[in-house]
């Protein structure tokens, strides 16, 4: 497959998709917690805790964990020391549910 201007361009599958939208919403996620951390310390503005949750939810469930723990950042609050687990753990079961169902999916 060529482009406009006569260079070969190869169509990314959707698995490669999907790892390479893992592994930048995991670092934003990771990168926002310690954000946060420095903001706390300089008592500064903060970033809501509703953010910190939803880029969980959107797929960044390990980098937020991976963040709380080494920045020892949201780690007192139970909220974040279980829901953040609970949220990869739920992502999990759905990708295993997925993987098990009998539906085939068929990804153009």
């Amino acid at each position: 497959i060529t482009n406009t201007k006569g260079k070969v361009w190869l169509p990314m599958d959707v698995i490669t998709l999907i790892i390479i939208y893992l592994a930048v919403i995991n670092f934003i996620s990771f990168t926002v917690m310690g954000i946060d951390k420095l903001k706390a310390k300089k008592r500064a503005w903060r970033i809501p805790e509703a953010t910190l949750f939803v880029l969980a939810i959107i797929g960044g469930s390990v980098g937020s964990i991976i963040g709380m723990h080494l920045f020892r950042h949201k780690t007192r609050h139970w909220y974040f020391l279980y829901g953040m687990p609970a949220i990869l753990l739920i992502q999990v079961l759905i990708v295993v549910a997925l993987l098990s169902s009998p539906i085939e999916f068929m990804i153009l």
